[in-house]
Order: structure tokens, then C-alpha cells, then sequence
């Protein structure tokens, strides 16, 4: 499943640390949204160790579930265009 990782976060550091966590299982495809083909054990572990980051007065944090007919149907444009597929695949 594609999942969209969505950050807001207040303080420097948090959002370091939240995008480092991020890295290690997806793709960014903008400053604070991250796409990773995660299933749902790897997901849960993505989203544990994004809580531990989060101070949650000050950063949100929302995460978005595609299946995969939603994932294929997306429309991307811009000279920063990413197949996150298929690099993810070969990640995992």
C-alpha cells in the first residue's frame, strides 16, 4: 500500500528527526510529504517511531492509505517527477 506521510512540525530539530525517520522508509517528493509502499507491520513501525518524535502541541502529523488503483491514478507534474514504485519495491 502507498502510504503519504504529511508533516507539520513547530521546531528545527523535531523536523530533522521527523524527516530522518521518514528516510528510512520512503521516498520525499516534497519538503514534508514522503511516499512509502508500506505494509501494514512496516507502517506501524513507520508511524511508532514518528509519534516519539512529535511533540504533539506544536506538530501534526497525518498519514493517508492508497491502495494501489489510488496510487496508479495519481497525476504528478513539475521537473521534480519521481517513480516511487518502483524504487521502493526494490528497497523493500
Amino acid at each position: 500500500m502507498l502510504r503519504l506521510i504529511v508533516y507539520d512540525i513547530a521546531a528545527p530539530k523535531r523536523l530533522r528527526r521527523v524527516a530522518n525517520v521518514c528516510e528510512d522508509f520512503g521516498l520525499r517528493v516534497q519538503k514534508s510529504i514522503f511516499e512509502c509502499w508500506l505494509e501494514k507491520d512496516r507502517f506501524e513501525a513507520l508511524w511508532k517511531a514518528l509519534l516519539k518524535e512529535l511533540d504533539l502541541k506544536h506538530d501534526s502529523l497525518i498519514a493517508y492509505t492508497l491502495d494501489a488503483a489510488a496510487a496508479k491514478a495519481r497525476l504528478q507534474a513539475g521537473n521534480h517527477t519521481i517513480l516511487t514504485e518502483k524504487l521502493t519495491r526494490v528497497i523493500l
